[in-house]
């Protein structure tokens, strides 16, 4: 793809956009419709993009196959974390209610933090699969 200068410029045009929509989408999901998956899928989608584009290095080169291994386990201990949090707490696994005094700000705390884990390791998956089927 180097030589197709107008790919590149509209990728490059198109990337942060498709970043910051992603962000959008994961801090309004507990609002509306989206959420910590969908936002990791439109992540993912913008971190293929550029690896479509400018090649697999590139995106090796921002996001290491290592560093991604560790936000995807890092994701997947953040929704771990908050079920033994709120069953330390007196609760059941996941019953966000028990991570406050307040049951709604518990509710509201426990699902950001959920949907932040699901996003941030849905997203370093997306970037591992296709980083290993391009090789």
């Amino acid at each position: 793809m180097t030589d197709n200068l107008v790919l590149r410029v509209v990728a490059k045009l198109l990337i942060p956009p498709i970043l910051l929509f992603a962000l959008y989408v994961q801090m309004h999901g507990d609002y509306g419709p989206g959420g910590g998956f969908q936002a990791g899928v439109i992540f993912g989608a913008g971190l293929i993009l550029y690896g479509l584009v400018f090649g697999t290095h590139a995106v090796r080169s921002v996001a290491p196959p290592r560093l991604l291994a560790i936000i995807a386990s890092l994701g997947m201990l953040l929704y771990a974390g908050v079920g033994i949090a709120s069953m330390i707490a007196g609760g059941s696994f996941l019953e966000y209610g028990a991570l406050s005094l307040d049951a709604t700000h518990g509710n509201h705390v426990g699902i950001i933090i959920i949907e932040i884990g699901v996003g941030i390791a849905v997203a370093a998956v997306m970037t591992i699969i296709f980083c290993v089927l391009a090789e």
